[in-house]
């Protein structure tokens, strides 16, 4: 198992959803959004010599329809969760300590001289 020293981690409940599944998601509200389209169109030519103020409103909604529509499925990706929330920090590693004994492990020696004298 190796070690991944200084890498992010993230939360998966932070992630975001894939997008084949942000698509889906679209495509349906636009189909949805269509077909009422549809039958308010539908509606507005079977009622126009019967209700016109009903078949006016039903075109009226046929006609705004297909804007709003376009606008709800180009909205793009929900907004990206903020760091702080879904950030998991990496663990904190202890430092090194001093070396046991309390002081430097050899004397310092002078220049010019040997270790060898007796």
């Amino acid at each position: 198992m190796r070690k991944q020293s200084g890498t992010e981690v993230f939360r998966i409940t932070g992630a975001r959803q894939g997008l084949a599944d942000d698509v889906r998601g679209r495509q349906r509200r636009y189909i949805i959004s269509m077909s009422v389209r549809t039958v308010s169109v539908v509606l507005a030519t079977t009622l126009w010599n019967v209700e016109r103020h009903v078949a006016v409103v039903a075109l009226a909604l046929g006609v705004l329809l297909p804007y709003v529509a376009v606008v709800i499925a180009n909205a793009g990706r929900e907004n990206a969760p903020s760091l702080p929330s879904t950030f998991v920090p990496a663990p904190v590693l202890p430092a090194l300590g001093a070396a046991p004994g309390g002081g430097a492990a050899e004397p310092a020696e002078e220049p010019g001289k040997s270790s060898d004298q007796s």
